[in-house]
């Protein structure tokens, strides 16, 4: 029982001159150089972006200082979820005036975040004089007025942050 080589046959004759073949361009690659230079390498390559985005600096915002930035004006978009501020300008798409999510641009968007809900509720349009009502059964707003503080989200239950 030993191992016979028979080239007799035209399937292993066949298979053979594959392997060496393989072998042979495995073994030594052929090296060929570009007859010319692409376009895009003339000047250098590099993989600095065109331009760089702007730098942002550690701030503490407010729900008031971030509403300027709700991206109406064309400008940068950020929005708060649970005391971090996300520069979300280059999803203009979806965060933008006219976005899926445009109603969290330049809020706390904590609360509509945490409860999937872009409801923006009506607490705020209720007299203060009426906080009884205002309490049980006006439902809360989504999105944190910009005259308050930022929202804690200390009454939503664990599986709800």
């Amino acid at each position: 029982m030993g191992f016979s080589f028979n080239l007799g046959t035209p399937i292993n004759t066949v298979l053979f001159a594959y392997i060496l073949y393989s072998v042979q361009h495995i073994l030594f690659p052929t090296v060929s150089r570009p007859k010319t230079i692409p376009h895009e390498f003339k000047s250098g390559y590099s993989w600095m972006p065109k331009s760089h985005p702007p730098t942002v600096l550690f701030k503490t915002y407010s729900p008031k200082t971030l509403e300027p930035f709700n991206g109406n004006d064309g400008g940068r978009i950020l929005l708060a979820i649970n005391g971090i501020v996300f520069d979300v300008t280059a999803g203009r798409n979806f965060y933008g005036p006219n976005g899926m999510y445009g109603n969290f641009a330049g809020r706390d968007a904590s609360r509509g975040m945490a409860k999937q809900s872009f409801d923006l509720g009506m607490r705020s349009r209720v007299p203060a004089e009426d906080i009884s009502i205002v309490l049980t059964s006006v439902p809360l707003e989504m999105l944190t007025p910009v005259d308050q503080p930022i929202d804690k989200l200390e009454d939503l239950k664990q599986d709800e942050v």
